[in-house]
């Protein structure tokens, strides 16, 4: 068995936490997360979810991370290694090929609604320092979706801010990355949920959020309560596997550490609906929908509202994208590993500028069906 990879390695079993975590935590956890509990049966939900994570998550993840270090190379290669050494059929390789595929598909459109938190955290920084603020959040929202131009300059500027992550190396981009970005994250999360703390209605969020309605189970809710789970550990997209390839083998239990990842992502999840629903049910939002409109139409509406709101709009828009960074680099990861496998390991910059460049073109199909294209 391959004690190192060519890539690099993580230096600790943190580092390997931090970094599957990273990739885990992303807008899923901040907006669709507390969105699908409230609507769901509120802790009722929560447990269903919790059920599939640990019923079905976490053995595909361990399984995931497995087989990465004992391949030590991109997915592909390593379901090619593997199914060699075993006398199996070559066909498992297209699973590695499928991940690949999927990574550069879903980080084409999440690249490009990560822009929008760029752009949202670069309004409240210039209303900080004397900009106009927000005051109609729906058409400041409108706008921007309407604009190709500007959703293709911050469509283009998350997904340099990738590859640069990723062009770097496992040591020096990966892990230094994540070394930053993971405690970032977590410090904004806790002054956010610490502000919920003084609306006066956390008590009542955390009802709204928690309290178990188990009415509301059906099967279109665990299908729901299985799809985040998926999406949430980053499963099936080659990502896992591939961090696995980077994973020392001393010492280090992988049930134990994948269970620490799984852990980190829904305590995180769970605090981002502490953060916003104290703001929901204080300033009267209408959390129906969730997502993009709950994010970028209502919330801001509170921002304006509440003291200090510029600082708080600048908090959680940096925190959005961050998690949307840590997450995208693990999506750009598995294809880039693989290129620089084939074309050699010192072309790894060429290998993730040509992938990200793949990406960001297929990308502008989803910038131009926000306008002139929507029809």
């Amino acid at each position: 068995m391959e004690k190192t990879s060519i890539h690099g390695m993580w230096s600790s079993r943190l580092m390997f936490i931090l970094a599957a975590a990273g990739s885990a935590v992303g807008l899923g956890n901040i907006w669709r997360f507390p969105y699908l509990t409230s609507d769901n049966g509120g802790g009722a939900f929560v447990l269903v979810y919790l059920a599939c994570i640990v019923l079905v998550g976490l053995p595909i993840l361990i399984a995931e991370v497995l087989i990465g270090r004992h391949g030590r190379m991109s997915p592909i290669n390593t379901l090619r290694k593997i199914s060699r050494e075993e006398g199996s059929s070559r066909g498992w390789v297209a699973i590695g090929w499928m991940g690949i595929v999927a990574g550069v598909l879903i980080l084409s459109f999440y690249s490009v609604v990560a822009g929008w938190t760029l752009h949202y955290a670069w309004l409240y920084l210039k209303h900080l320092f004397g900009g106009a603020g927000i005051t109609d959040p729906a058409a400041t929202f409108s706008a921007l979706l309407s604009n190709p131009l500007e959703l293709t300059f911050w469509h283009a500027l998350f997904m340099l801010l990738t590859t640069v992550v990723v062009a770097l190396g496992v040591e020096q981009g990966l892990e230094r990355a994540v070394r930053f970005l993971m405690p970032a994250l977590l410090l904004l999360l806790l002054l956010l949920v610490g502000y919920g703390l003084t609306t006066g209605h956390f008590g009542e969020a955390l009802a709204f959020l928690f309290k178990p309605d188990f009415s509301r189970i059906t099967g279109g809710v665990f299908l729901s309560a299985m799809g985040q789970a998926f999406f949430t550990l980053s499963l099936g997209m080659a990502t896992m596997m591939t961090y696995g390839a980077y994973l020392p083998r001393e010492g280090i239990s992988i049930p134990r550490t994948v269970a620490a990842v799984a852990l980190t992502d829904t305590s995180i999840a769970l605090l981002a609906g502490m953060a916003i629903f104290p703001i929901v049910i204080t300033f009267g939002l209408d959390p129906a929908g969730g997502g993009p409109g709950l994010i970028f139409a209502s919330l801001p509406l509170a921002f304006e509202a509440m003291a200090f709101g510029t600082v708080y709009g600048l908090l959680f828009f940096g925190l959005l994208a961050i998690a949307a960074w840590t997450s995208s680099i693990s999506l750009l990861e598995p294809g880039t590993a693989f290129l620089s496998e084939k074309f050699g390991i010192k072309n790894r910059k060429g290998a993730a500028l040509l992938l990200a460049g793949l990406s960001w073109a297929v990308g502008l199909l989803s910038v131009l069906s926000l306008n002139l294209w929507s029809g």
